[in-house]
């Protein structure tokens, strides 16, 4: 009796082990994947400064259009926990790529080197509009690309990596007999492309509208100084997205149902108002 009850401890001592081991394993891979409920957690990163896209606001929280969509996006995938995290371009830029995060916002534009790095969903997530930054003396020839390709068409060059580039490319593939003259720059501060506007060796600059605003136009801004001889003329809305991780297939589809549910009941022109004071995306047409 004695050898048969010690074989029944070893066994129930197996037993309990066993148990501890496979509830140590859960534990584990809670930690590094699952939320309250055992949702899978999602990470979020975003850039931290890009106002009013994405930034970090005065009491310390995510804040920003692109984030307040995605926190919305949350609300629609109850089978997901997203959680936020704050960072710059560069992280954001390599954490999704490499899988520390798992998707990305910073009012991204589609380019064909990014579409190698990463997965992008079929329904952009916003607008940012892209414009000409131009000299005064000649804001009455030229009101727009075709009347600027028609008056020089001497713009700043861009570097062909730059989502802008394509911009220029598209159009002048549209207007093949006047042409806006597409040259691929070194690289330059942006403060040197305004001095070069204005001291006519070019007669344009392509510019995100909300740089121009944070570089020129705000009376902090640190190259105010120019604003009495420099102008902005609005070209169109450009779609951002979202960047997904490549192995965010799944995911991504799940992002493209939510907004498009968001879309058609109004919340994202909501947003757009509360954060841009219009629609962005009626300049995407």
């Amino acid at each position: 009796m004695k050898r048969k009850n010690l074989g029944k401890a070893l066994a129930l001592a197996v037993l309990t082990g066993a148990l501890a081991i496979a509830a140590g394993c859960g534990s584990s891979a809670k930690d590094s994947g699952s939320g309250d409920g055992g949702k899978r957690v999602i990470h979020v990163a975003h850039t931290n400064y890009y106002v009013p896209y994405d930034f970090v606001n005065e009491n310390g929280e995510s804040d920003g259009f692109e984030v307040a969509v995605m926190k919305e996006v949350a609300k629609k995938l109850p089978q997901y926990e997203f959680e936020f995290t704050p960072t710059s371009d560069d992280d954001l830029l390599i954490g999704v790529e490499s899988g520390k995060y798992d998707v990305g916002t910073k009012g991204i534009w589609i380019t064909d080197a990014r579409k190698k790095k990463y997965v992008f969903p079929k329904n952009n997530i916003g607008a940012s509009v892209i414009g000409l930054v131009i000299r005064k003396d000649t804001e009455n020839e030229i009101h727009d690309l075709p009347s600027f390709a028609q008056f020089s068409g001497k713009l700043v060059p861009i570097a062909p990596q730059d989502a802008r580039y394509m911009v220029i490319d598209d159009f002048n593939k549209e207007h093949a007999d006047t042409p806006i003259k597409l040259t691929s720059s070194e690289s330059f501060q942006v403060s040197d492309a305004y001095s070069w506007v204005m001291e006519g060796r070019y007669d344009g600059y392509l510019e995100v509208e909300l740089s121009y605003k944070n570089n020129i136009q705000k009376d902090s801004a640190p190259y105010h100084q120019f604003n009495d001889r420099l102008t902005y003329i609005r070209y169109k809305g450009i779609p951002t997205y979202p960047i997904f991780n490549k192995k965010e297939q799944k995911f991504a589809d799940a992002y493209d149902k939510a907004i498009e549910e968001l879309r058609a009941e109004g919340k994202i022109a909501e947003l757009e108002q509360k954060y841009f004071g219009e629609s962005l995306s009626n300049y995407i047409q």
